[in-house]
Parts: structure tokens; C-alpha cells; sequence
């Protein structure tokens, strides 16, 4: 192991003591923390993870089995449901509101929207997110954003994220290339946080950059090449499973942690995904062979993993068969940490933390999603609603996803009857609740951006690396 390797966790431990006492400084202007108890929050996002890699959701390809574990302590969904792309459900997952609300483009956030960042710290959490931001690329966006600590991959450009990678750390560019691993340093950045916050609440977004192409090897790979540089080098579709198992066993290593640090019982820890498996992988399932879908409208491209868990708290080893939603994770963390959700924000999410207790709830009938890629020059739009069998999509096809899981075969509305005949009558009335809820300043936002960046003499923005001595922190 190298110098810089070994002293990674002594900076981390200085830079960490400087961000405390900012930290500090910052909450004595802030609200002031209530009173008792409250759970820390950890929200774990993989990147293109479809429902079916988890052996625990019957997926035969991968060993997973920190996952498995979680899942058969705590609680796992059937029918949890992401868009098909990253940005579109990052929005969603951090605000609670549908894309036709608040969606400008790919790789954009809009900065007057509310996130649970910002709900959580003005409660009197800790804010940090670590991994992949892909957001904006100003310097103190997430911050505007509501994380206090950020340790971010595609922050303010887009360098390799796996073997030899670069990374923005509180917004400052630092290129490592003596063999480090992403994934291993985002992992520290992840730990560090949650060490020097184990006394006071805590809202850590750790998401990850596994498992997204390039599928490249990993230090546990057998042809792992610490010398490897870039993304175009090493790629192969039979690591994308050796990529699933390393991100497993970085889960069970966080687990591991927060056991250490005896906070297991004051943890809520959430898994999911922001979209399906990418397109080319082919993984077994419940007997059957599952094409990745990612960027497509079918189960393939939106149907991800869900798992939560909190030891004492959350029920354990059942599984729940209601639909959930990616907006549906801001309100339900709200409601299991006590944060206020404004009376003026308007929720397109609904909290299932009710479920994760054993009580009914009110589970969501439907599943509205106004979906546009708006990437490149994709301003498509489509608008689908869907159940656990029945999908309708605007311009008027409709589906058995029973029996038509990829959408083959539209059903003819005119001979519809009995269950189809009924949903079809519950999803078309659904389209009527969201006309009208799009403004239509999102669109000129759009449409002066890419005027903007036809403009721009820089483009494209992705600047290449430079390879520099790399420093373990700022």
C-alpha cells in the first residue's frame, strides 16, 4: 500500500475535525435540535441495479448476501419502482415530487427546489451525501442543496470513477492515481462521516457509483490492474457481476460500522436503485432470463430493489407487496424521523413507513409518472400510469403486465371488461389530477440552457484529467 494510500485516513481525520467545528459554528445560527432520540437516516442509491440482481428478490446470477441479510431482518418490496434514467429519478428521490413538477433536464437540478436535505437540517441533522452527483456542476450546489459534507463523483466534471479516479471533495477537484478504488474511497469518505457524527443525528445520501458501466474489474477481481487508467480500458459485461458483489460486500462493511459504533438500533437504512439494470446485461430470475431495460418504460427499465432496515423498529423478514413509488422516500424518512415537511411543499410521494411498522398505511393505488430523458437531444415525453398489473399510457396503449411484462401487446380498450375494464377506468382518471401541474418557466429554463451551451465556446463541458500527482484530501 502507498504513502498516500496509508495516509488517507489521518487526513480524512483532520479535514473531518475541520468540518465538525464548521459545522458546529454554522448550528449555533441554526434550529436548535428537540429534544430525545431521533433515528439517523441512511439512504443508499445504486446506479442501474434492476429488481432482479438481489438474491433476496430471487435473482440467481449474483451473491448478494449482505443484502439477503438485511433484507430477511428487515423489510424487502416487491413492486418499488424508479424512472429509467439516473437523473430524472434523483430528483424525485430527493424532493418527493413528480418529474412534471420540477424537472429541467439530464444532469440538472433545479436550485429552488426542496430537498430532504434541507428538511433534515434545518431539523438539527448532520447533511452529507457521498458519490455520484451528476446534478450541476457549481461548485456549491450541494451544498445550496442541503448537505452540509459532500463527497462527490461527476461533481464539476466528468473523470473515472473506478480504478485511478478522480473526485470532488467539498467541491475541490483531487485525482488519485496510485491505484485507489472509487468505490473504496467514497466507502471511507462514508464511514468518516457517519464516525464523527455517531453522537448527534444523521441524514447520509451514500450514493454509489457501482454498478454502472463501464463494467471494469474490482480489487477482488482476478484480473484487477491497479495500473488501469480511464474508462475505455479493461471493460467487460462479465464484471458488471463481479461489480454486484463488490458493492454487497461495501454495504455489509457500512453495517459492519455502524455496529462497531453501537448505532445499529438508532439507524434506519434504506437500499434501492435509480433505475433498471443497463441494457446487454442478462441475469437469471425466478428461472427465467431478465434483459437489463435500462431508458425503457418497462418493468426491466423501472422495477429496482428495495430493502429497509432498523433492528427493533422496522418489521422484520416480511415482505410487502404495495406499490412504492421514488417520491415516496422523502416523506416516509420524514415521518420515521419526526422532520416537518413544510404545509406549502407540495408532495407527489406518500410515506410507507406506516407499512415498515406492521400497520396497514394507505398504499398508493397507482403510480403516475411524466417521463422525459431530455438528454443529448431527447425532449420525448411520456406519461404512464400503472398497478401492480395494469399500465395506460396516455396516447392510449394499455397493458397486461401479468401476462406482458415488455409491453408486446396492447390490449384493445374498445373489448376491454371485468378487472381490466375497471383499472383502465381508475388509470385514465389519474391523468386528469396532473393536467396542468407542469410550469411552463421549466421549459423555457430548458430552452435557454441549451442556448446557452451552443453558445459556449468551452464545450463540451467534460474536461479531460489531467494526470496529476493525486492528494488523499483537500
Amino acid at each position: 500500500m502507498n504513502r498516500l494510500w496509508s495516509a488517507l485516513p489521518t487526513a480524512l481525520s483532520a479535514w473531518g475535525v475541520l468540518l465538525a467545528e464548521i459545522a458546529a459554528l454554522a448550528s449555533a445560527f441554526g434550529q436548535e435540535q428537540p429534544p430525545g432520540k431521533r433515528p439517523n437516516i441512511v439512504l443508499i442509491l445504486a446506479d442501474d441495479l434492476g429488481f432482479e440482481t438481489i438474491g433476496a428478490n430471487g435473482g440467481q446470477s449474483y451473491r448478494t448476501p449482505r443484502l439477503d441479510q438485511l433484507a430477511a431482518t428487515g423489510m424487502r418490496f416487491e413492486h418499488c419502482y424508479a424512472l429509467p434514467l439516473c437523473t430524472p429519478t434523483r430528483i424525485q428521490l430527493m424532493t418527493g415530487q413528480s418529474n412534471a413538477r420540477n424537472y429541467i433536464r439530464f444532469g440538472q437540478i433545479d436550485p429552488r427546489v426542496t430537498t430532504f436535505a434541507h428538511l433534515f437540517e434545518k431539523a438539527g441533522y448532520a447533511t452529507a451525501m457521498v458519490g455520484k452527483w451528476q446534478l450541476g456542476r457549481e461548485v456549491d450546489l450541494p451544498r445550496r442543496m442541503g448537505f452540509q459534507e459532500y463527497y462527490l463523483w461527476q461533481h464539476t466534471r466528468r473523470p473515472p470513477r473506478y480504478a485511478n479516479p478522480g473526485l470532488e471533495i467539498m467541491g475541490k477537484e483531487v485525482d488519485y492515481v496510485d491505484g485507489q478504488y472509487g468505490p473504496d474511497l467514497l466507502h471511507q469518505f462514508a464511514c468518516d462521516f457517519i464516525s464523527r457524527h455517531k453522537d448527534k443525528p444523521f441524514l447520509l445520501y451514500y450514493s454509489l457509483t457501482l454498478t454502472h458501466a463501464p463494467y471494469q474489474p474490482t480489487p477482488d477481481s482476478p484480473d484487477w490492474d491497479p495500473r488501469a487508467f480511464g474508462e475505455e480500458v479493461n471493460r467487460h459485461p462479465r464484471h458488471f457481476g463481479e461489480m454486484v458483489q463488490y458493492m454487497d460486500k461495501l454495504i455489509g462493511k457500512l453495517v459492519d460500522h455502524l455496529d462497531a459504533l453501537g448505532l445499529r438500533e438508532q439507524t434506519m437504512l434504506l437500499f434501492t436503485a435509480d433505475n433498471g439494470t443497463g441494457r446487454g446485461i442478462r441475469s437469471q430470475w425466478r428461472g427465467i432470463e431478465v434483459a437489463g431495460g435500462k431508458g425503457l418504460t418497462t418493468r426491466a427499465g423501472m422495477r429496482v430493489p428495495l430493502i429497509v432496515n432498523w433492528p427493533g423498529t422496522v418489521v422484520a423478514g416480511k415482505v410487502c407487496t404495495d406499490l412504492v413509488d421514488s417520491t415516496d422516500i422523502l416523506p416516509t424518512i420524514c415521518e420515521a424521523a419526526g422532520v416537518p415537511i413544510p404545509p406549502e411543499l407540495t408532495l407527489d410521494g406518500r410515506s410507507f413507513w406506516p407499512q415498515l411498522r406492521g400497520k396497514p398505511g394507505q398504499p398508493r393505488q397507482w403510480i403516475y409518472c411524466w417521463y422525459s430523458p431530455r438528454q443529448s437531444a431527447d425532449l420525448s415525453v411520456s406519461e404512464f400510469v400503472f398497478n401492480q398489473r395494469w399500465k395506460l399510457y396516455k396516447d392510449g396503449r394499455f397493458y397486461d403486465l401479468e401476462s406482458d411484462p415488455e409491453e408486446t401487446r396492447a390490449l384493445r380498450v374498445d373489448q376491454l371488461e371485468g378487472d381490466a375494464a375497471a383499472a383502465y377506468r381508475t388509470l385514465s382518471a389519474v391523468f386528469k389530477k396532473y393536467e396542468g401541474v407542469r410550469p411552463a418557466e421549466l421549459d423555457q429554463m430548458l430552452a435557454d440552457g441549451m442556448t446557452a451551451a451552443a453558445a459556449d465556446p468551452r464545450r463540451p463541458a467534460n474536461r479531460p484529467r489531467r494526470r496529476a500527482q493525486a492528494q488523499a484530501a483537500p
